[in-house]
């Protein structure tokens, strides 16, 4: 194992139980080159986050600058070849093995942006606009290294980034609303009379929270019907982490607004049993039938190569 591969383990390891999992049931070389990929993402947004400043402290404290560096040491990364840090070094390797466009590392670091930006988000288009640029491209460069080329199962691909980060922002919605970042749509909070405040939910925003889950519903669909263009194992791995992350959307609903008196993960033990039902999902999407369609769904119009 080369050490770019062995540090981005380190960084799946540290930075998400659940995609690691999922990633577990990859072929090998495909799992080496998402955890690759992974990890420059992961790396990239501790960077925004101020987290991760290496050798550049003097960055600490000015957001814009650091996301000018991350951009230029990204761009160096896809057309240079001098020695970079492992990250770096993970995307060089995967976007040049796989011919990844310069757009895709590019809208997600313009996804950071937007925070940085501190833009705000008046209705749903714009929140899965944001969603696109944070986990949509992801997913869609994770379909790339699996194999993926043809541009609608790009796009199957793309809304399950959409619905993982659609979960993440009704998961998270008070500990973002902390830092002063609010993902959920202005309209919807205004039609609702709901406030991001205290420590749990009001039962105003609880009623918007879940309607963003709803919401994220029909791009979960939308995913799985991408399945039967991903070799076995590649499905099943998507499959299993469309499974975990659904399954914290239930346990919002299950829980109520005192769900958010603790983090909202999912157990070891959940995230095995909720693998093997995504075998089973695999194999039903193998079956004769009529795919979910894509009819009113945003769709993605940046990186279509």
């Amino acid at each position: 194992m080369n050490q770019t591969v062995a540090a981005s383990q380190q960084a799946i390891a540290q930075g998400s139980q659940s995609f690691a999992a999922a990633a577990r049931l990859m072929p090998a070389g495909i799992r080496d080159d998402t955890v690759m990929l992974y990890a420059w993402c992961r790396y990239a947004d501790d960077v925004i986050d101020g987290q991760e400043m290496g050798s550049r402290p003097e960055l600490a404290d000015d957001p814009e600058a650091r996301l000018e560096a991350l951009r230029n040491d990204t761009l160096a990364a896809l057309h240079d070849d001098r020695p970079m840090s492992a990250p770096f070094e993970a995307l060089r390797a995967v976007a040049r093995r796989h011919d990844f466009p310069d757009a895709w590392p590019l809208d997600l670091i313009q996804g950071f942006a937007m925070d940085v930006e501190a833009r705000q988000y008046r209705t749903l288009a714009d929140t899965l606009d944001y969603s696109y640029h944070v986990a949509g491209v992801v997913g869609v460069m994770m379909a790339r290294v699996m194999g993926v080329r043809d541009q609608a199962v790009l796009d199957r691909a793309c809304d399950l980034g959409l619905a993982f980060q659609l979960t993440n922002i009704a998961r998270d919605v008070m500990d973002d609303a902390r830092i002063g970042r609010v993902y959920l749509p202005a309209d919807w909070l205004d039609e609702a009379g709901a406030r991001i405040e205290g420590e749990i939910p009001s039962e105003m925003l609880y009623a918007v929270i879940l309607r963003l889950l709803d919401a994220a519903e029909p791009y979960y669909a939308s995913a799985m019907a991408g399945l039967p263009a991903l070799s076995p194992r590649c499905a099943w791995s998507i499959a299993s982490a469309a499974r975990i992350y659904r399954a914290i959307g239930t346990r919002i609903r299950q829980g109520g607004p005192q769900a958010y008196r603790a983090r909202i993960r999912t157990s070891g033990a959940a995230k095995a049993g909720l693998a093997l039902r995504g075998g089973w999902d695999v194999a039903r999407s193998r079956l004769p039938g009529t795919p979910a369609g894509r009819d009113g769904l945003w769709t993605r119009t940046h990186g279509r190569d």
